[in-house]
């Protein structure tokens, strides 16, 4: 007898590396990212937080000329989409940044030195800004850590006190997928731009997260635990849906 060939297996082919080109949206130069993928049945087009830039997915194979087509199509509703995101975002003095949802008008004091302070002037709230102009943007993004993380320590105390839940760390960062996250070790991470929303939209992300300390999950139990610790948890949810990917578009950098 002969012995009995075996058959290698064939791992399935890698996909294509993504395409990356910039789209002329009636003037508005946006990088896309397009992926090929081997469950998708359809092109499907997502504009990033913060309106800065495009991704697209698409099934393996699509002929160039088809997401070509696709985009020439969808010209208008991108312009519809990127409209909310044409709002002044540039950090230079005289211009303004939400605080706790407040707007405060910028204002470089001229001054090498000195703290970046939430102040009243006239009855009017402003944001003083030391340093060089060109520096304004880091400074303020530093100051916005400093009060996102004073604001969020303190509405997690109360949170966790309220069900007896125990926070291992607080963390600020800026991600733009999520406004926070848990772990299952009670890890907890925010993204710092929260700071800028209201109050009530501050103490819903402190409450969502830590309602994950008890329900690792998004499930009916965990939804009622998160509106027992923010009853405003629907308003706040509105006004993340409605205001969020703006709070995205600033840049700091």
């Amino acid at each position: 007898m002969f012995p009995l060939l075996s058959r290698s297996r064939r791992s399935p082919p890698k996909p294509p590396a993504p395409e990356t080109r910039t789209l002329d949206v009636a003037g508005r130069l946006m990088p896309l990212t397009i992926r090929q993928h081997e469950r998708a049945t359809r092109i499907t087009l997502r504009i990033e937080p913060g309106g800065r830039a495009l991704k697209m997915t698409i099934p393996r194979g699509l002929a160039a000329r088809e997401v070509n087509a696709f985009l020439d199509r969808h010209q208008g509703w991108l312009l519809t989409k990127l409209a909310k995101f044409s709002v002044d975002t540039s950090l230079r003095s005289g211009s303004e940044i939400l605080l706790r949802g407040v707007r405060h008008r910028i204002e470089h004091t001229g001054s090498l030195r000195g703290l970046t302070e939430a102040i009243t002037v006239d009855g009017l709230p402003v944001l003083r800004v030391s340093g060089l102009p060109e520096h304004a943007g880091r400074r303020i993004a530093t100051f916005l850590k400093k009060e996102a993380r004073a604001d969020l320590e303190r509405l997690v105390a109360v949170h966790a006190g309220a069900i007896r839940a125990t926070v291992t760390s607080i963390t600020m960062k800026d991600t733009r997928s999520r406004w926070g996250s848990c772990s299952s070790q009670g890890n907890l991470s925010f993204s710092w731009r929260i700071v800028m929303a209201p109050p009530l939209v501050i103490d819903y992300l402190a409450a969502h997260e830590v309602a994950h300390l008890k329900e690792m999950n998004h499930g009916p139990r965990f939804w009622a635990l998160c509106r027992k610790l923010c009853p405003d948890m629907d308003e706040a949810k509105a006004w993340l849906k409605r205001h969020g990917s703006q709070l995205h578009a600033i840049d700091f950098d």
